[in-house]
Protein backbone atom coordinates (compact mmCIF):
# COMPACT_ATOMS: atom_id res chain seq x y z
CA UNK A 1 0.00 0.00 0.00
CA UNK A 2 1.62 3.24 -1.03
CA UNK A 3 1.08 6.52 0.50
CA UNK A 4 -1.38 8.11 -1.50
CA UNK A 5 -3.72 4.53 -0.58
CA UNK A 6 -2.98 4.61 3.26
CA UNK A 7 -4.11 8.40 3.67
CA UNK A 8 -7.34 7.34 1.74
CA UNK A 9 -7.62 4.48 3.98
CA UNK A 10 -7.10 6.08 7.06
CA UNK A 11 -9.64 9.39 6.06
CA UNK A 12 -11.95 6.46 5.61
CA UNK A 13 -11.65 4.62 8.64
CA UNK A 14 -11.49 8.23 10.58
CA UNK A 15 -15.03 9.00 8.61
CA UNK A 16 -16.88 5.77 9.63
CA UNK A 17 -15.74 5.77 13.45
CA UNK A 18 -15.21 10.02 14.22
CA UNK A 19 -11.72 8.85 15.65
CA UNK A 20 -8.74 6.37 15.46
CA UNK A 21 -5.89 5.76 17.62
CA UNK A 22 -2.84 5.42 16.15
CA UNK A 23 -2.87 1.77 17.72
CA UNK A 24 -6.00 1.25 15.48
CA UNK A 25 -4.25 2.83 12.91
CA UNK A 26 -0.93 0.90 12.90
CA UNK A 27 -3.39 -2.63 12.96
CA UNK A 28 -5.50 -1.57 10.13
CA UNK A 29 -2.84 -0.18 7.78
CA UNK A 30 0.09 -2.64 8.84
CA UNK A 31 2.51 -0.32 9.17
CA UNK A 32 4.79 1.56 11.66
CA UNK A 33 3.83 4.03 14.45
CA UNK A 34 6.26 6.24 13.21
CA UNK A 35 4.55 6.15 9.45
CA UNK A 36 1.31 6.55 10.62
CA UNK A 37 2.36 9.58 12.85
CA UNK A 38 3.85 11.04 9.87
CA UNK A 39 0.73 10.39 7.57
CA UNK A 40 -1.54 11.61 10.29
CA UNK A 41 0.81 15.06 10.90
CA UNK A 42 0.70 15.58 6.66
CA UNK A 43 -3.14 15.00 7.06
CA UNK A 44 -3.58 17.77 9.55
CA UNK A 45 -1.46 19.52 7.75
CA UNK A 46 -3.68 19.60 4.75
CA UNK A 47 -7.10 19.65 6.70
CA UNK A 48 -8.42 16.13 5.79
CA UNK A 49 -8.13 15.50 9.48
CA UNK A 50 -7.68 17.00 12.89
CA UNK A 51 -4.72 15.78 14.96
CA UNK A 52 -4.90 14.95 18.66
CA UNK A 53 -2.66 13.22 21.23
CA UNK A 54 -3.19 9.43 20.51
CA UNK A 55 -4.84 9.70 16.94
CA UNK A 56 -6.54 11.70 14.55
CA UNK A 57 -10.56 12.26 14.21
CA UNK A 58 -12.45 14.10 12.02
CA UNK A 59 -12.32 17.49 10.03
CA UNK A 60 -14.23 20.23 11.10
CA UNK A 61 -16.03 20.80 8.03
CA UNK A 62 -16.70 24.30 7.90
CA UNK A 63 -13.38 26.14 9.20
CA UNK A 64 -10.11 25.88 6.33
CA UNK A 65 -6.82 25.25 7.45
CA UNK A 66 -4.72 28.62 7.68
CA UNK A 67 -3.36 29.98 3.99
CA UNK A 68 -0.37 29.82 4.55
CA UNK A 69 -0.10 26.18 5.57
CA UNK A 70 -2.03 25.47 2.18
CA UNK A 71 0.48 27.43 0.63
CA UNK A 72 3.33 25.20 1.33
CA UNK A 73 1.59 22.03 1.84
CA UNK A 74 2.47 19.23 -1.06
CA UNK A 75 4.35 21.86 -3.12
CA UNK A 76 6.48 20.22 -5.10
CA UNK A 77 3.11 18.06 -6.11
CA UNK A 78 1.30 21.03 -6.50
CA UNK A 79 3.98 22.92 -9.00
CA UNK A 80 3.76 19.14 -11.02
CA UNK A 81 0.15 20.02 -11.57
CA UNK A 82 0.76 23.24 -12.43
CA UNK A 83 3.44 22.50 -15.08
CA UNK A 84 0.26 20.06 -16.48
CA UNK A 85 -2.37 22.68 -16.55
CA UNK A 86 0.21 25.39 -18.26
CA UNK A 87 0.76 23.12 -20.94
CA UNK A 88 -2.64 22.73 -21.60
CA UNK A 89 -3.25 26.52 -22.17
CA UNK A 90 -1.99 27.39 -26.34
CA UNK A 91 -1.03 31.28 -26.53
CA UNK A 92 -3.78 33.51 -27.10
CA UNK A 93 -6.24 31.87 -24.99
CA UNK A 94 -8.78 33.59 -22.74
CA UNK A 95 -8.99 31.60 -19.14
CA UNK A 96 -10.69 32.31 -15.61
CA UNK A 97 -8.62 31.57 -12.52
CA UNK A 98 -10.31 30.66 -9.47
CA UNK A 99 -9.36 31.36 -5.70
CA UNK A 100 -7.08 28.61 -4.39
CA UNK A 101 -3.24 27.83 -3.53
CA UNK A 102 -2.78 25.65 -6.58
CA UNK A 103 -4.33 27.75 -9.05
CA UNK A 104 -1.86 30.86 -7.75
CA UNK A 105 0.99 28.35 -8.41
CA UNK A 106 -0.93 27.95 -12.30
CA UNK A 107 -0.40 31.36 -12.94
CA UNK A 108 3.36 31.19 -12.12
CA UNK A 109 3.65 28.75 -14.56
CA UNK A 110 1.66 30.63 -16.93
CA UNK A 111 4.48 33.75 -17.85
CA UNK A 112 5.93 31.94 -19.85
CA UNK A 113 2.88 32.31 -23.00
CA UNK A 114 1.94 35.00 -24.81
CA UNK A 115 -1.20 37.19 -25.46
CA UNK A 116 -3.18 35.46 -22.65
CA UNK A 117 -6.43 37.19 -21.55
CA UNK A 118 -7.19 36.43 -17.75
CA UNK A 119 -10.43 37.41 -15.60
CA UNK A 120 -9.34 36.54 -11.79
CA UNK A 121 -10.78 36.60 -8.33
CA UNK A 122 -7.74 36.53 -6.60
CA UNK A 123 -5.20 39.18 -6.22
CA UNK A 124 -2.56 36.78 -5.72
CA UNK A 125 -3.00 35.59 -9.24
CA UNK A 126 -3.60 39.14 -10.66
CA UNK A 127 -0.65 40.74 -9.63
CA UNK A 128 1.54 37.28 -10.73
CA UNK A 129 0.37 37.78 -14.04
CA UNK A 130 -0.09 41.31 -14.31
CA UNK A 131 3.99 41.65 -15.08
CA UNK A 132 3.65 40.64 -18.72
CA UNK A 133 3.13 43.38 -21.09
CA UNK A 134 1.15 41.00 -23.94
CA UNK A 135 -1.04 39.78 -21.03
CA UNK A 136 -5.17 41.49 -20.13
CA UNK A 137 -5.49 40.85 -16.81
CA UNK A 138 -8.95 41.72 -15.38
CA UNK A 139 -9.61 41.26 -11.96
CA UNK A 140 -13.34 41.19 -10.57
CA UNK A 141 -15.04 43.65 -8.44
CA UNK A 142 -16.50 42.78 -4.61
CA UNK A 143 -15.09 41.66 -1.49
CA UNK A 144 -11.26 41.18 -0.50
CA UNK A 145 -11.00 38.73 1.95
CA UNK A 146 -8.45 39.11 4.57
CA UNK A 147 -6.98 36.00 4.88
CA UNK A 148 -6.06 34.85 1.58
CA UNK A 149 -6.85 37.14 -1.31
CA UNK A 150 -9.97 36.25 -2.78
CA UNK A 151 -12.16 38.41 -4.41
CA UNK A 152 -15.63 37.15 -3.16
CA UNK A 153 -19.66 37.86 -2.92
CA UNK A 154 -22.91 38.92 -5.11
CA UNK A 155 -20.55 41.38 -6.65
CA UNK A 156 -18.12 39.04 -8.29
CA UNK A 157 -20.31 36.75 -9.43
CA UNK A 158 -22.48 39.37 -11.31
CA UNK A 159 -18.64 40.50 -12.82
CA UNK A 160 -17.66 37.41 -13.71
CA UNK A 161 -21.11 36.30 -15.45
CA UNK A 162 -20.15 39.55 -18.09
CA UNK A 163 -17.46 36.89 -19.53
CA UNK A 164 -17.59 33.84 -21.75
CA UNK A 165 -14.14 32.49 -21.42
CA UNK A 166 -11.93 29.61 -23.53
CA UNK A 167 -11.21 27.90 -20.46
CA UNK A 168 -11.53 28.08 -16.42
CA UNK A 169 -9.02 27.09 -14.21
CA UNK A 170 -10.22 26.11 -10.72
CA UNK A 171 -9.12 24.72 -7.52
CA UNK A 172 -11.37 23.09 -4.76
CA UNK A 173 -10.93 21.65 -1.47
CA UNK A 174 -12.47 18.48 -0.95
CA UNK A 175 -13.47 15.62 -3.67
CA UNK A 176 -16.20 13.44 -1.82
CA UNK A 177 -16.49 10.16 -2.83
CA UNK A 178 -19.94 10.50 -4.98
CA UNK A 179 -18.05 13.01 -6.88
CA UNK A 180 -19.63 16.16 -4.97
CA UNK A 181 -16.96 19.28 -5.57
CA UNK A 182 -16.61 21.01 -1.89
CA UNK A 183 -15.37 24.21 -0.41
CA UNK A 184 -15.80 26.18 2.94
CA UNK A 185 -17.36 29.47 1.85
CA UNK A 186 -20.41 29.41 0.03
CA UNK A 187 -19.34 33.33 -1.17
CA UNK A 188 -16.52 31.87 -3.30
CA UNK A 189 -19.06 28.71 -3.91
CA UNK A 190 -20.97 30.82 -5.93
CA UNK A 191 -18.07 32.65 -7.96
CA UNK A 192 -16.72 29.25 -8.44
CA UNK A 193 -20.33 28.42 -10.14
CA UNK A 194 -20.40 31.31 -12.24
CA UNK A 195 -16.76 30.37 -13.85
CA UNK A 196 -18.20 26.98 -14.52
CA UNK A 197 -21.09 28.30 -16.34
CA UNK A 198 -19.39 30.93 -18.44
CA UNK A 199 -16.03 29.05 -19.34
CA UNK A 200 -16.21 26.77 -22.92
CA UNK A 201 -13.60 24.29 -21.24
CA UNK A 202 -13.04 23.75 -17.29
CA UNK A 203 -9.82 21.93 -15.90
CA UNK A 204 -9.87 21.10 -11.99
CA UNK A 205 -6.47 21.11 -10.60
CA UNK A 206 -6.36 19.21 -7.66
CA UNK A 207 -3.69 17.25 -5.15
CA UNK A 208 -4.61 13.87 -3.47
CA UNK A 209 -5.17 15.24 -0.17
CA UNK A 210 -8.28 16.27 -1.73
CA UNK A 211 -9.96 13.09 -2.16
CA UNK A 212 -12.74 12.35 0.86
CA UNK A 213 -11.96 15.88 2.34
CA UNK A 214 -14.58 16.81 4.19
CA UNK A 215 -15.84 20.91 3.58
CA UNK A 216 -19.79 22.51 4.58
CA UNK A 217 -20.51 23.74 0.96
CA UNK A 218 -21.06 21.95 -2.34
CA UNK A 219 -19.79 23.85 -5.21
CA UNK A 220 -21.25 21.52 -8.21
CA UNK A 221 -20.26 17.98 -8.98
CA UNK A 222 -17.08 16.67 -10.67
CA UNK A 223 -19.27 16.06 -14.00
CA UNK A 224 -19.36 19.81 -14.69
CA UNK A 225 -15.53 19.31 -15.25
CA UNK A 226 -14.11 18.65 -18.86
CA UNK A 227 -10.69 17.77 -17.45
CA UNK A 228 -9.31 16.89 -14.20
CA UNK A 229 -5.48 16.81 -13.89
CA UNK A 230 -4.08 15.25 -10.03
CA UNK A 231 -0.90 13.19 -9.10
CA UNK A 232 -2.68 10.12 -8.87
CA UNK A 233 -5.12 8.37 -10.59
CA UNK A 234 -8.68 9.03 -8.17
CA UNK A 235 -10.51 6.30 -6.35
CA UNK A 236 -12.74 3.88 -8.56
CA UNK A 237 -15.80 5.58 -7.78
CA UNK A 238 -14.45 9.05 -9.08
CA UNK A 239 -12.77 7.66 -12.07
CA UNK A 240 -16.47 5.96 -12.88
CA UNK A 241 -18.35 9.39 -12.95
CA UNK A 242 -15.01 10.62 -15.14
CA UNK A 243 -15.53 7.72 -17.64
CA UNK A 244 -19.18 7.78 -17.63
CA UNK A 245 -19.31 11.93 -18.51
CA UNK A 246 -16.02 11.39 -20.80
CA UNK A 247 -13.99 13.60 -18.17
CA UNK A 248 -10.48 13.62 -19.73
CA UNK A 249 -7.73 12.70 -16.21
CA UNK A 250 -4.07 13.96 -16.73
CA UNK A 251 -1.43 12.44 -14.37
CA UNK A 252 0.99 15.06 -13.21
Amino acid sequence: MNQPQRHQKILSLITQRGFMTIDELVEQCAVTPQTIRRDLNQMAESGAVSRYHGGAGINKSWENTPYQERKNHNRHIKEKIADAVAAMIPDGASLFINIGTTTEMIAAKLLNHKNLHIVTNNIHVASTLSVKEDFTVIIAAGEVRYRDGGIVGEATCDFISQFRMDYGIIGISGISADGALLDFDYREVKVSQAILKHTRQTILAADHSKFDRQAMVEQGHLSQVDCMVCDVTPPPALMKIMDENSIRFVKA
